[in-house]
């Protein structure tokens, strides 16, 4: 009996027989089965992340492999409009343009100083899906770093803006260059997440709704001009 009292304790020791409500059982994000047998959370339920399908289905490594699943998943559900072309600009402007150049000819401050000159209107770019162009903005490729930073529903703003830079935004004003000079903020900058924590992302191809004016200090503050 005495050789037993300590293999006892051991067995005891490796399970939480008492529940102090501190540790529950816990549902992670996409996750589709687990012990409670739970099922998928509905339409707002929990912060997602605009139009991507999630990590458990295509991987974040910026391959091309990678890109092509990730390409054939994701479809553009922006149209192409003024406010779609203002948005992108902003955030081209602020992420893109040091690279790729003001219109996109791969000739940003960064290929002055090295950088390969990669232009977004050449031949090949243009043959480049909405969804691949989206795909390389959210895993990288290359000597491209992933540009998460830029919300998944800017980001397909983006796609159509580098669209307009390929010539390919008939009929719809938009304008290149920045936005502003160095320094300055407010509406030429990106605001809060659209996101969280009391706002979700809307369904792919929904319309945007108006995003609420403020009322009180917890309220997300409204991004872009949309």
């Amino acid at each position: 009996m005495r050789r037993l009292a300590p293999a006892l304790l051991l067995t005891l020791g490796a399970c939480e027989w008492f529940t102090d409500f501190k540790r529950t059982p816990m549902v992670t994000t996409w996750e589709s089965d687990s012990i409670l047998k739970v099922r998928g959370a509905p339409q707002g339920s929990v912060p997602t992340n605009g139009t991507a399908v999630s990590a458990l289905q295509v991987s974040y490594m910026g391959m091309p492999a990678t890109l092509d699943s990730v390409a054939a998943l994701a479809s553009n559900p922006t149209a192409m409009s003024a406010a779609s072309l203002a948005n992108g600009r902003k955030y081209y402007q602020i992420n893109c343009a040091v690279c790729h150049g003001q219109a996109g000819a791969g000739d940003g401050t960064a290929a002055k100083y090295g950088m390969i000159p990669m232009p977004l209107t050449s031949d090949a770019a243009k043959g480049r899906s909405d969804g691949y162009i989206f795909a390389i903005m959210r895993n990288g490729r290359g000597a491209m770093p992933p540009y998460n930073r830029i919300e998944e529903m800017d980001r397909w703003d983006v796609v159509n803006y580098v669209r307009a830079l390929q010539g390919q935004a008939a009929g719809v004003a938009f304008e290149t260059g920045p936005l502003a000079l160095p320094g300055v903020t407010g509406d030429k900058v990106p605001g809060a997440t659209r996101l969280g924590p009391n706002r979700w992302a809307p369904h792919a191809g929904a319309p945007r709704p108006a995003a609420p004016a403020p009322s009180d200090s917890n309220a997300a503050a409204p991004q872009g001009a949309h």
